[in-house]
Parts: C-alpha cells; sequence; structure tokens
C-alpha cells in the first residue's frame, strides 16, 4: 500500500522590489489516517480515563512600552543562582526516604537605597580610578550589588557611567560590565543617563569583539536605551549602526536576534523625520534581505513577529522611493 509522507509547502512572500522572499512550512497533507488496531470487546475493556484537565491557551504577547519592558528584561537576564534540581543523583540502593531534593540558595535580600548609593560612590572612586585592578573590584562590588536585584530606583551618576562604559576596552570588563549596565538601564533615568554618557556608541563598536553571553547583554541595553528619544536618535546617527546589528543577526541565538530586530525597527520607523530617515544610508533592501536569512534560522515567536514588521516598513520605504522618483 503506498504511503504518503508529509509534503513541504511553499508559501511566497512577496516583497515587491525585495525579490521573493521564502519560507517553507510542513503541511501534513495526509489523505487518511493509518489503522487502528483492533479493540477489546466491551466486557474486556477497562473503564475510561478521567479527561485530562482543560489548559486554558497561552496570553498573547503584547507590545513592552518603556515601563513594562523594564519588567519582562528582569525575567531571562538575571537567573537564580542555582536551579532546584538534583545536584547529585542519589544512588539505586538507598531506600526511597533518603530521596529528596536540596534547598535551592535564596535570592539575597535587596538593598536599601541609602546602601546602595553608598556603594554606587565608592565603585565611582574606583573606576575613575586609572588602575586596572581598581576598576575591575568596582566592577565586581556592582555585580554583587545590582544584578541580583536589580533596583528600578537606583540613581547613576554621569562619573559612574562613564567609568562603566570605559571598562568595556578592559579584556575581563566587558563581561561584568555588560551585566551592570543592563541592571542599570532597567530604570529609566539611568538610560537618559547612559545615552549622555556615551553608551550607545561605546556598545556598537564594542559588539564585535564581545564574546556572545557579553553581546546579548548589550544588545538588550541598547534596545532599552532605545526607548527614550535621544537614544533613538544616536542610535539613528551612528554610521554602525545597520552593519553592527546585521552581524549581530546572523551571529546570535533567539535573544540577541530579537533585540538586534528591535534595534533596526527603531532605526527605519516610519514615524521619524525625514531628515533622521536621509542619516541611515543603508539600503532597505539589503536589510531586508538580511533579515529574512536571520528569521530561517533559531528565531523566538516575538522576534519573527518583530522581524515580520520590519520587512513591512522595509518594503513601504522602498515603494515610497521609487514612487518619489517617477
Amino acid at each position: 500500500m503506498r504511503t504518503h509522507q508529509p509534503k513541504l509547502k511553499t508559501q511566497l512572500f512577496s516583497c515587491g522590489f525585495f525579490r521573493h522572499c521564502t519560507r517553507s512550512v510542513l503541511s501534513p497533507t495526509a489523505s487518511h489516517s493509518p489503522a487502528l488496531p483492533s479493540l477489546p470487546s466491551a466486557s474486556d475493556q477497562p473503564p475510561p480515563p478521567p479527561p485530562p484537565p482543560s489548559r486554558r491557551p497561552p496570553l498573547p504577547d503584547s507590545e513592552s512600552s518603556s515601563s513594562s519592558a523594564s519588567q519582562s528584561f528582569t525575567q531571562w537576564r538575571f537567573p537564580l543562582p542555582r536551579s532546584p534540581i538534583f545536584t547529585q543523583q542519589p544512588s539505586i540502593s538507598d531506600p526511597p526516604s533518603t530521596f529528596s531534593i536540596p534547598p535551592s540558595d535564596p535570592l539575597p535580600p535587596p538593598i536599601s537605597a541609602s546602601a546602595l548609593q553608598e556603594i554606587l560612590q565608592v565603585a565611582q572612586l574606583q573606576l575613575c580610578s586609572a588602575s586596572d585592578s581598581d576598576r575591575l573590584a568596582a566592577l565586581q562590588l556592582l555585580e554583587r550589588s545590582l544584578v541580583p536585584n536589580p533596583s528600578l530606583d537606583s540613581d547613576c551618576t554621569p562619573e559612574l557611567m562613564r567609568g562603566l562604559i570605559e571598562s568595556f576596552n578592559i579584556k575581563t570588563g566587558s563581561k561584568p560590565a555588560t551585566k551592570i549596565l543592563l541592571a542599570l538601564c532597567l530604570a529609566e533615568g539611568n538610560r537618559h543617563v547612559a545615552v549622555e554618557a556615551g553608551a550607545v556608541g561605546a556598545v556598537i563598536e564594542s559588539l564585535p569583539e564581545m564574546e556572545d553571553a557579553a553581546a546579548e547583554r548589550a544588545l538588550a541595553s541598547l534596545e532599552l536605551m532605545c526607548t527614550v528619544a535621544e537614544g533613538a536618535a544616536e542610535v539613528r546617527a551612528h554610521a554602525l549602526s545597520v552593519p553592527a546589528m546585521v552581524t549581530m543577526m546572523g551571529r546570535m541565538a533567539a535573544r540577541g536576534k530579537e533585540s538586534a530586530i528591535s534595534v533596526l525597527g527603531v532605526i527605519y520607523d516610519n514615524g521619524v523625520s525625514s531628515e533622521a530617515k536621509s542619516a541611515v544610508t543603508a539600503p532597505p533592501e539589503e536589510v531586508a534581505r538580511a533579515v529574512v536569512l536571520a528569521l530561517q534560522g533559531d528565531s523566538s515567536v516575538r522576534g519573527r513577529r518583530k522581524g515580520a514588521r520590519l520587512l513591512k516598513t522595509l518594503q513601504e520605504q522602498q515603494d515610497e522611493f521609487f514612487t518619489a522618483a517617477l
């Protein structure tokens, strides 16, 4: 008997000038289901199992505003110190009563506002030092104080932020510095301080040299800085913004890729002025091709949705360009 295999159904996404962007989805087209085994008689059949509990459909993702974005980033950027799993596998010969899950280490208690300000002042003095050892000690102090319990009310001074940004140039400083920058950018007030201190340019120019974990946190910080007007303007004005984001889309995993797509969405936003659009020199067609290639790899659901919106925006801008040229 001839068996029917699932066929690949290709959907064409018409991108106008962008040629045809294709993606393949698995479409089950089997004409009939395989034969089921014969059931026992009614007298031998056991009672039916209870129905499974009903599940509610997942809630749809909503667009994060400047305030809600801070809460969404804390859900995965700062994990628990230990995971509540078996650290040692129990022996099979042990009696069942000895099987127990060891308790996980709790998060340290939040630091008071006065103590946090003292820590920030001490770290600021050390970051302004010419000694790399003092600056690394300041990074370790800030990482222990801010990363486990990021505060949304911490006030960062421009001097501390500039010292933190300069730590990107230290060989072992980029990893803790990106953690601290992300923790500070969760507070909206610190995003303004970071932009004024030159964090946008420092992140964009340092991304190629960072490891993937540090680059992912740096991209998340850049995405947060784009939620303030001056941060979005800095990103659009930087000459390496588009090339860096295109490179990160092809290199990073799902979360880093999503942040890079979000930054590109800010750069090519239709709501900006004509002067701001003219500052972007990268052709929309080339960016669209890179987005399509990136979405064919490992991407989150939200990242694919942002990528689809970005492709639509790029197509509209390309159509406007050809309409104006006629």
